[in-house]
């Protein structure tokens, strides 16, 4: 494979595609699970094969659940049936931004115009109840930084993310969901939806199919808003709201966070105008987005490492931990969240044997994964 090859990715053949979409959906696989059970085992069928023995040496008390062929199958008709696919983080279509997320998802569905996921895009998010003006700005924001190239990636809720969609929808939109594809929300926005899945534009979910989206599967949304742009616009926020946590990620990803101001005595301005204290991007006209985002979108991204199979380890493989490192690792951990590095030099163990026991651990339900790569033990609620 060339180098150039390698950079654009590297296709999934069906059986690969296949235990990929099992390996995601079983019992506690997230996407950093998800890569470093790839990293270690070489392929998702090999990881596959190892689940039960991983999770009983976390201390799992019950057996893992692992998603069928069938239940596989029949998730990947749904989605042919539906007209949609499934991308890999490691295939030339995955959008390039999100491959360069800490946890991207490995496996993304995507329908539409799958053209729109290789071109930059700004998020623009806000209130759900938002005034007349706030939808007005929201609609020329979205058609003026459309109309320079980018597409508008925004959520498909009430207020603002319907404003942008509909505005953008000559020059390309793209919905991330909270639910399955064909779970679209909330209800009056199906025919704005009917238009992106047609070919207006894209809508991306790392949800099953047929899954109903519930208040906690609404952040994952935030995050993919925020993974596949260069920056946010946050437009009417309240102060605790979805859209500063699309904000937060953003900042989290290294993207840029832009507010536009409103009326201090409108709390559904109160949010986008903290973010501007906090030093967020002032924004009054398209030409401060535009402006802002010109240096990075002449710069060429840097190659995001692809998540690709190999062949099997065979002597490679990193080996098991014995008992007494296991407990090292266990007793180095506690309820607050540390660095893995702050682990491997508190152990003095090789990194590869405590990224394993954490990957034991995470298998067995016994571990928290914290934003910026930190972890902490579960305990039991008592």
């Amino acid at each position: 494979m060339s180098e150039a090859a390698g950079r654009r990715g590297v296709p999934l053949s069906d059986r690969q595609r296949l235990a990929w979409l099992r390996l995601i959906r079983s019992d506690n696989v997230g996407s950093v699970t998800f890569r470093d059970l790839i990293n270690h085992f070489g392929s998702a069928e090999a990881a596959i094969e190892r689940l039960p023995e991983l999770s009983r040496r976390g201390g799992a008390g019950r057996d893992i659940r692992i998603a069928s062929v069938a239940e596989a199958e029949a998730e990947l008709e749904a989605a042919r049936r539906f007209g949609a696919t499934f991308i890999g983080i490691g295939e030339p279509g995955y959008p390039p931004a999100l491959r360069r997320i800490d946890g991207a998802p490995p496996l993304s569905a995507a329908i539409g115009d799958l053209s729109l996921a290789q071109r930059p895009a700004v998020g623009m998010v806000g209130s759900r109840n938002a005034s007349v003006s706030g939808t007005k700005f929201a609609a020329r924001l979205a058609r003026e930084i459309g109309a320079a190239g980018y597409a508008i990636a925004s959520g498909l809720a009430r207020g603002i993310d319907a404003a942008a969609h509909a505005a953008s929808l000559g020059t390309g939109t793209i919905a991330a969901l909270a639910g399955g594809l064909d779970q679209p929300y909330p209800p009056e926005n199906l025919d704005l939806y009917a238009e992106i899945r047609a070919g207006k534009g894209l809508a991306i979910s790392e949800m099953p199919m047929g899954w109903e989206a519930r208040a906690r599967d609404f952040p994952r949304r935030n995050r993919l808003i925020a993974g596949v742009a260069l920056g946010v616009v946050v437009i009417e926020a309240a102060e605790r709201s979805g859209s500063l946590i699309t904000a937060r990620r953003a900042g989290d990803f290294g993207r840029l966070v832009f507010a536009v101001p409103g009326s201090p005595l409108d709390p559904r301005a109160a949010g986008a105008n903290g973010l501007i204290k906090d030093g967020a991007i002032m924004v009054t006209e398209a030409r401060d987005v535009l402006d802002a985002l010109a240096p990075l979108s002449r710069m060429s991204p840097p190659d995001a490492p692809l998540m690709e199979e190999t062949e099997a380890m065979g002597g490679d493989e990193t080996r098991a931990p014995d008992e007494d490192e296991r407990a090292q690792v266990l007793s180095a951990l506690g309820p607050s969240p540390v660095e893995i590095d702050d682990i491997v030099r508190h152990t003095g163990l090789p990194a590869q044997l405590v990224y394993y026991v954490l990957l034991e651990l995470d298998l067995a339900g016994r571990l928290d994964r914290h934003s910026g790569g930190l972890v902490s033990l579960e305990y039991p609620q008592t």
